[in-house]
């Protein structure tokens, strides 16, 4: 792959991007980044094993869109430094980060070891992509807690 990003790469940025903003997407991404805070593989499976849920649907939107997207990184199609950019992969850097402490637990229980593996591929092959998504753990880990204190101030 070469190491500058080429007007091919940016013709395919702007056609995933595009992507993200058809409607139902829209939702399944609102609802992945403001709605969806699992606790554990087993939050993870309760939606996976619910096909008529729409949270199932969007889930698997979202979580499909990441795998494919990743997997053109993967296989050399796209340039990786160019979609490592926050501006466009920040999202999937969040959405990982979300879901990463579940994740060889949910890969076990859903007998799938290749769940996200594309997209943790590109985000750990790479000492950029390592220090992001240590950067996001960080913000999901605050997100939660204030969550937490929330819940209690509110139960009090």
């Amino acid at each position: 792959m070469p190491n500058k990003p080429t007007a091919a790469d940016a013709e395919l940025i702007l056609k995933l991007y595009d992507l993200r903003r058809e409607a139902e997407m829209r939702k399944a991404r609102s609802w992945w980044f403001a709605d969806f805070w699992p606790e554990s593989a087993d939050d993870l499976m309760k939606l996976a094993m619910n096909p008529k849920a729409q949270e199932n649907h969007w889930m698997r939107q979202v979580v499909g869109y990441w795998e494919m997207a990743a997997m053109l990184v993967v296989h050399g199609t796209l340039n990786e430094s160019m979609f490592l950019e926050l501006s466009f992969s920040g999202e999937m850097f969040f959405a990982f980060a979300k879901v990463k402490p579940f994740l060889s637990d949910m890969r076990e229980k859903m007998k799938n070891p290749e769940f996200l593996g594309n997209v943790e591929k590109v985000i750990t092959r790479s000492k950029l992509g390592r220090d992001r998504l240590q950067w996001f753990e960080n913000r999901v880990a605050a997100r939660r807690k204030m969550m937490q204190e929330q819940a209690a101030k509110a139960s009090s």
